[in-house]
């Protein structure tokens, strides 16, 4: 098994510090936890990031004893590489300069550790090293929210992937790759990394098997339509085994498929605070609410030519003022097809137009292009 380094808990730890009380309101206990953690580890160069990202008080002591904790070990890192480069071979001056650039991700020292791992990257031979080497990388860029990083050595990932790796290794770059899709709210193409690796699932390293399921369904209930719905998530057998110990996940999936919608918004409720304590999604919490009211709201309509305003109320379980103040927001944007008669209290459901919508769509782009090439003309004749 992998170790997790850096540990994503305290990352998540971290973030969860940084929100309002009202998204962590046990922050005296978790501020403990970490600052346990921190002393255990002598985690000087994390300290003093955490102590600047929150504005804590430094503790002068505390950081001077860990420094020199961390000083010590790495002169005698340090010392162990020279020895390797005299002499042993290079095998073993490799794994020294990975046991260093270990220790710098352990204590938190990120731009030390990345450098570390580069020269180490240099020194290895084998694929297989150099891809573990790789991934250290990606999830030293999610520990800090470093998305150049991210990006870079994720391609560098899928490049070694596809010169030749092992199915456990091609499976971890799918679950990596879906958690990066997923915090930049690419969420279809998160769910389909996280499906193709539902079954093999090893990235341990990376989030436990309960949050990968629970990330699976999320990003495939706001992608999927509700045969690929069923086909892919609601059957799967590994979904199956866990979403009923993830609170309020199985009323949420199974009462959107099922129409249940005054059940799917209160599970929609508590989902949508799950995602506020997400470091990953906490940006994306309100647009992902607000998705899946909208697929809901067309969920409903594509049913009906039209229906009851106080009905459709009724089977969302809110007020009428608030759905009539929903739908026209949705309405005005674009994003439902229908019209409401206030006189009447009738929503009517108006089916979109395909060939004048694609007609409408040409003409934009068609203006768009002209545009363009009258710009570059004149660039040109200059």
């Amino acid at each position: 098994m992998i170790e997790q380094l850096p540990n994503p808990q305290y990352a998540q730890w971290k973030f969860l510090l940084a929100q309002s009380d009202e998204v962590t309101p046990n922050k005296a206990e978790i501020r403990t936890k970490l600052l346990d953690v921190i002393k255990s580890e002598n985690m000087a160069p994390f300290y003093k990031a955490l102590c600047e990202d929150l504005k804590w008080q430094v503790d002068d002591a505390l950081l001077q004893q860990m420094s020199k904790a961390n000083e010590d070990k790495l002169k005698q890192l340090d010392a162990t590489i020279e020895d390797a480069v005299a002499n042993l071979g290079e095998s073993e001056v490799r794994d020294a300069m990975q046991a260093k650039a270990d220790y710098l991700t352990r204590i938190g020292d990120k731009e030390k550790a990345a450098n570390q791992y580069r020269l180490t990257l240099e020194k290895t031979v084998g694929s297989g090293q150099k891809l573990d080497i790789v991934f250290t990388l990606v999830r030293l860029g999610l520990f800090w929210s470093d998305r150049d990083m991210i990006e870079r050595n994720l391609d560098r990932a899928r490049t070694m992937v596809e010169a030749g790796s092992d199915w456990d290794r091609k499976n971890r770059l799918k679950v990596y790759s879906g958690i990066y899709h997923m915090s930049t709210r690419e969420f279809e193409k998160a769910a389909v990394h996280f499906l193709d690796g539902i079954s093999t699932f090893t990235a341990v390293e990376l989030l436990d098997y309960q949050t990968f399921i629970c990330y699976t369904v999320l990003m495939s209930v706001v992608s999927f339509d509700r045969p690929k719905l069923k086909e892919k998530v609601l059957n799967a057998p590994e979904v199956l085994a866990v979403v009923d110990n993830i609170p309020f996940l199985s009323q949420f999936m199974n009462s959107f498929y099922g129409s249940s919608y005054s059940q799917f918004f209160q599970a929609l409720a508590e989902i949508t605070d799950t995602l506020k304590r997400d470091r990953y999604l906490h940006a994306h919490a309100g647009f992902y609410c607000k998705e899946m009211r909208i697929l809901a709201y067309n969920q409903m309509l594509a049913s009906y030519k039209s229906v009851q305003l106080e009905n459709m109320a009724a089977a969302f379980g809110v007020r009428v003022g608030f759905l009539d103040q929903e739908l026209s927001r949705f309405i005005a944007s674009g994003r439902l097809h229908c019209k409401i008669d206030k006189v009447g209290g009738i929503v009517e459901t108006t089916r979109p137009d395909s060939k004048n919508a694609q007609y409408q769509a040409t003409i934009k782009q068609g203006d768009l292009l002209l545009n363009r090439i009258q710009k570059l003309s004149r660039v040109i004749n200059l």
